[in-house]
């Protein structure tokens, strides 16, 4: 598949499944990345990718783009499924059951493929490069997992101008992330 000029949101949002698909791959090796990064574990990374995008396909009907970009929303989850997965010990099949897909077993060379993405400076560098304000919120909210009013609270500024800048910067490096490749 070739992939088009369609926003995030758009494909997120849509009903073809070529749309989800394009979304996918588009952002999966960021998603495992940032697992690797958290988990160091490489299977349990793949594993909270695939409940993350089996999350965000059963429920992307609620996804508003209102509230922050379709990027924003897809991290939430993950922190969701980090979250848990810390939480538990484990990831959440429940999603992936319900959608009856099957756990992925890795080969070494998939295992190594992860691990790189896990060690990748590439995405740091990129968040390296933003505005202040965006690198900020970006740091506080997706590295730091703090919610949105806490952050607004410290830096005297309201939820949605902390979503806005998050939504933003996440946006920047996204389209920078695709200028390289």
């Amino acid at each position: 598949m070739r992939p088009s000029d369609v926003s995030d949101e758009l494909l997120l949002v849509g009903t073809d499944p070529a749309g989800f698909e394009e979304f996918y791959v588009r952002h999966v090796d960021m998603l495992l990345g940032f697992f690797a990064r958290r988990t160091r574990d490489a299977e349990l990374a793949a594993d909270l990718t695939a409940e993350t995008f089996a999350a965000a396909l059963s429920g992307r009907r609620r996804f508003d783009a209102g509230h922050g970009s379709a990027v924003g929303w897809l991290f939430g989850i993950a922190m969701k499924k980090l979250a848990d997965a810390q939480r538990r010990g484990y990831a959440d099949k429940k999603a992936r059951r319900r959608l009856g897909m099957e756990r992925i077993d890795l080969t070494d060379a998939d295992i190594a493929r992860i691990d790189r993405l896990g060690e990748s400076t590439a995405a740091s560098a990129l968040v390296e490069a933003l505005a202040p304000d965006q690198r900020e919120a970006i740091r506080a909210h997706v590295l730091d997992e703090r919610s949105y009013a806490e952050i607004a609270a410290d830096i005297e500024v309201s939820e949605a101008v902390v979503r806005k800048r998050v939504s933003r910067g996440l946006k920047t490096v996204r389209e920078r992330m695709g200028a390289r490749r």
